[in-house]
């Protein structure tokens, strides 16, 4: 039986914080309707999770920062997904910022600090509903690429 829960070189607390972590942002996205839900938000804190894990446990003396980059360019690709561009509007770029905090946070649990990486997940959820808060309540925070979407959506 042990044999079969032993996941070396990872961990267990890992795991679950990484899918802990990436369910809390993915809900806030998933109830808005946004893109990047709990799946997908879940996946891209477990797997960077998983590279830093691995660079750190097979690569002793090696450059960790190397795997760290690839994950930050891959990322930032998968982000460039999410973004949209028509008639002049731009949609997606926070989507596409959640995403790179994501794999931040990832990347931070697979340092072993697996409470700080739920504590910023929670904090970039405070940060989405916080600045979406704040743009609702001043009309003057309603300005630019939000507020032209908002007229887009009421045709």
């Amino acid at each position: 039986m042990t044999l079969l829960l032993d996941i070396a070189p990872f961990e267990w607390s890992g795991i679950l914080a990484s899918v802990l972590a990436g369910s809390i942002v993915g809900t806030e996205r998933q109830l808005l309707g946004k893109p990047c839900g709990i799946r997908t938000s879940s996946l891209i804190v477990l797997g960077t999770y998983l590279f830093i894990a691995l660079a750190g446990a097979h690569y002793d003396g090696g450059d960790g920062s190397r795997v760290l980059g690839q994950i930050v360019t891959g990322i930032g690709f998968l982000g460039a997904g999410v973004i949209l561009a028509k008639d002049g509007i731009v949609l997606g770029v926070t989507s596409a910022a959640a995403i790179w905090s994501l794999a931040a946070i990832g990347a931070i649990i697979g340092e072993g600090h697996h409470l700080t990486g739920v504590k910023l997940a929670v904090l970039v959820v405070l940060v989405l509903v916080g600045v979406d808060l704040l743009e609702h309540s001043f009309s003057a925070m309603r300005r630019g690429v939000h507020a032209q979407f908002g007229r887009l959506r009421r045709k």
